[in-house]
C-alpha cells in the first residue's frame, strides 16, 4: 500500500514507518512540486494540512488523509473536496500541552517575571508565593487535549470548570457548560485556558464584553486558535486591568507582524506557537494504529466531521 508523507520532517516519518511496517511503499517530500507528482497514485496521505491542501486544490485526492496537526483548518477551506476520510492528530498532545499550561500557571503564581525584574534591579524580592491549590481553572474546549490537560492539573487540588459545545458531565470537571455560559464561568475563574478549535462558532468570542467579565487577577492562556481572540480588545483589556495577564501561543497571523500590538502589550507574553509540537514517534504510532483500523473497516481515531469542522 502506498503512503504519501508530506512533512517538513518527512525523512523521520518515512524511517519510522518503514521500520515498523516494511511492506508499506512510502513516498515522502516537503516540496510542493514533488508532492504533486507523488500524490497521484497514493491512496493514503500523512502530513501537514498546509502542505496537503494545495494537492486537493489541484484535484488530487486520497481515500484517507491523516493530519499530523490537531488543527485541520487549511483542509476545510471552501471549495476543497470533502468526500474522503480525514483524521486529525489525537491522543498525542495531552501531556505536552499540560506541561505548557502548568509552566505558565506556576510562573504566574510564583511571579517569576517580576522576580526576574527584581534581580535585574538588584532588589531583594522576599514576597511570599501563592499556590495553585484551590484555584479555579476554566478550560474552554474539553475535547481530547482539554480533557488531558484537566487530568494532569487535577492532582494540584485545582477546581476544574469546562466549556464545550454542549453541557455534559465529565470527570474531573466540577462543571462543563455550553458556550452560552462562557461569560458566567470566566467571572469565576483564576485561569482561563482556551483550547477551542477554529469553527464559525468559536471565532471572535474573546471580545471586549467577555474580557470585562474576567476577574482582574485572572490569567488568560490561548493555546487553541488565534481567531478566537479579538486582538485589539485583549490589548485594551490588559491596559484597563480587566485581567492580570495573558500568555498567547497562537495568533491570527503567524509569524506575528512586527507592528502588531501584542509585541508591546502590557502583561502579555508570546510563546510563538510552541505549546504542543508534534512528536514524530507518537504520530507514527497513531497513524499505524489508524492504518490497522482502516484496513479492517473500523472507525478511525480522530475522524473529522466536515459539517462540524473537527
Amino acid at each position: 500500500m502506498r503512503v504519501l508523507i508530506a512533512e517538513h520532517h518527512h525523512a523521520t516519518y518515512a524511517d519510522l514507518l518503514r521500520r515498523a511496517q516494511p511492506e508499506l511503499e512510502v513516498r515522502a517530500s516537503d516540496d510542493p512540486t514533488e508532492l504533486a507528482q507523488l500524490a497521484a497514485d497514493c491512496p493514503l496521505w500523512l502530513g501537514q494540512p498546509d502542505l496537503l491542501a494545495p494537492l486537493l486544490r489541484k484535484g488530487l485526492q486520497p481515500q484517507w488523509l491523516q493530519s499530523t496537526w490537531a488543527g485541520i483548518t487549511p483542509l476545510l477551506v471552501k471549495g476543497l473536496p470533502h468526500d474522503y476520510r480525514l483524521t486529525r492528530a489525537v491522543g498525542i498532545f495531552g501531556q505536552v500541552m499540560a506541561e505548557y499550561v502548568l509552566t505558565y500557571m506556576l510562573a504566574h503564581e510564583r511571579e517569576l517575571l517580576a522576580r526576574l525584574a527584581s534581580q535585574v534591579e538588584r532588589h531583594w524580592d522576599s514576597r511570599l508565593p501563592h499556590s495553585l491549590a484551590g484555584r479555579r481553572v476554566l478550560i474552554v474546549g474539553t475535547g481530547d487535549i482539554g480533557l488531558s490537560v484537566a487530568q494532569f492539573l487535577a492532582p494540584f487540588a485545582i477546581e476544574l470548570l469546562g466549556v464545550a459545545r454542549e453541557p455534559r458531565t465529565l470527570a474531573p470537571f466540577v462543571e462543563v457548560a455550553g458556550l452560552a455560559d462562557l461569560g458566567r464561568l470566566v467571572a469565576q475563574a483564576d485561569y482561563v485556558i482556551n483550547l477551542l478549535p477554529d469553527t464559525p462558532a468559536t471565532q471572535d468570542i474573546y471580545n471586549a464584553a467577555l474580557f470585562a467579565q474576567f476577574k482582574p487577577s485572572a490569567l488568560f492562556i490561548n493555546a487553541g486558535r488565534g481567531v478566537a481572540v479579538v486582538d485589539a480588545d485583549l490589548v485594551a483589556a490588559l491596559r484597563e486591568g480587566h485581567l492580570a495577564g495573558a500568555v498567547i501561543d497562537v495568533c491570527r497571523q503567524e509569524p506575528l507582524p512586527a507592528r502588531h500590538p501584542f509585541w508591546t502589550a502590557f502583561g502579555l507574553l508570546l510563546t510563538g506557537h510552541s505549546s504542543a509540537p508534534t512528536q514524530p514517534s507518537l504520530m507514527a504510532q497513531l497513524f499505524l494504529d489508524n492504518l490497522k483500523r482502516y484496513q479492517a473497516g473500523e472507525a478511525l481515531r480522530g475522524q473529522v466531521d466536515f459539517a462540524r469542522g473537527y
